[in-house]
């Protein structure tokens, strides 16, 4: 796909997944460099890019021009009220991201997306690790696989967002989809999920915000997803960064998870995220035509 594009100057991570993109100014960057790097995200999954000179307004242009931003998040206000596509993940107020998740699995449409910005960094410590959800799916046994591509999970975002939805917004979030977000109702996803540019199939629950798989007892709902949730994050479906000043990440939502280490002790972190829109989930199993993927 990136061969018709402008050819962009790849360190790649690993065989199929993560590259750092290198002597890239995304301040600067023309349409054909944007072009080639939203064609490189969706086959890399997760990219990296160093010494950086955004700040909030170049990071929202730069969003822009990759696809329509959302609110910060569904519930957290945005850094700002010039930025409210912008959500601050600050130490200093409870912004840690320690649990494996893709973001905001917990809505009906996740985001297709990421974009993430160093702002303040602990003197050691913080690093950000991502798995790829398709390499994972890929290496499961196929009877394993069979079972999974069957299976639906509920997401559930009042684990982690309930409480501040209640006592710190008072009951009324951002808007989100064209709604103004009073309440987390879960949703149901399917547990693989087929990439809608690629074909290509990935494990899509998360511990963060998954909450059990439908149709099952709670015990096989366990069990399942323990298995996958291990598989997923097995060291040869991952690549871990640590963050340096200037440094932008981006990732497909859409097929992998993050996690971030919470390894600094009392010093500060401060990352900046921006989200772009995604659509609505599909599996490889339609429940009332069965397979279609």
């Amino acid at each position: 796909m990136t061969d018709t594009l402008v050819k962009l100057a790849l360190e790649p991570l690993g065989p199929h997944f993560g590259a750092e993109v290198r002597n890239l100014d995304l301040h600067g960057a023309t349409d054909a460099e944007l072009a080639a790097i939203r064609a490189t995200l969706v086959q890399r999954k997760v990219l990296f890019f160093a010494d950086q000179r955004l700040d909030d307004d170049g990071q929202v242009r730069l969003g822009r021009r990759l696809g329509e931003l959302t609110a910060s998040h569904p519930v957290v206000g945005g850094v700002d009220e010039k930025h409210p596509e912008v959500y601050a993940l600050d130490s200093a107020d409870n912004g840690f991201a320690d649990v494996w998740h893709t973001d905001v699995t917990f809505v009906a449409r996740p985001p297709l997306g990421s974009i993430l910005r160093a702002v303040t960094l602990p003197p050691t410590g913080g690093d950000t690790t991502w798995a790829d959800s398709q390499l994972a799916y890929d290496s499961l046994a196929e009877p394993v696989r069979r079972l999974v591509d069957q299976l639906v999970a509920v997401h559930d975002g009042n684990r982690e967002f309930g409480y501040y939805l209640a006592q710190r917004r008072g009951g009324r979030g951002n808007v989100w989809e064209g709604e103004v977000v009073t309440r987390l109702d879960p949703v149901e996803h399917p547990v693989v999920r087929v990439h809608p540019e690629t074909g290509r199939k990935g494990i899509f629950v998360n511990p963060g915000f998954t909450s059990h798989i439908v149709g099952v007892s709670e015990a096989e709902s366990r069990a399942i997803l323990d298995l996958l949730y291990a598989h997923l994050t097995k060291p040869e479906h991952l690549v871990r960064h640590r963050w340096r000043p200037g440094d932008v990440v981006m990732w497909d939502n859409r097929s992998t998870a993050h996690y971030a280490n919470r390894d600094y002790g009392g010093a500060r972190r401060v990352v900046h995220r921006i989200t772009l829109r995604g659509d609505r989930p599909q599996g490889p199993v339609d429940p009332w035509r069965g397979a279609v993927a």
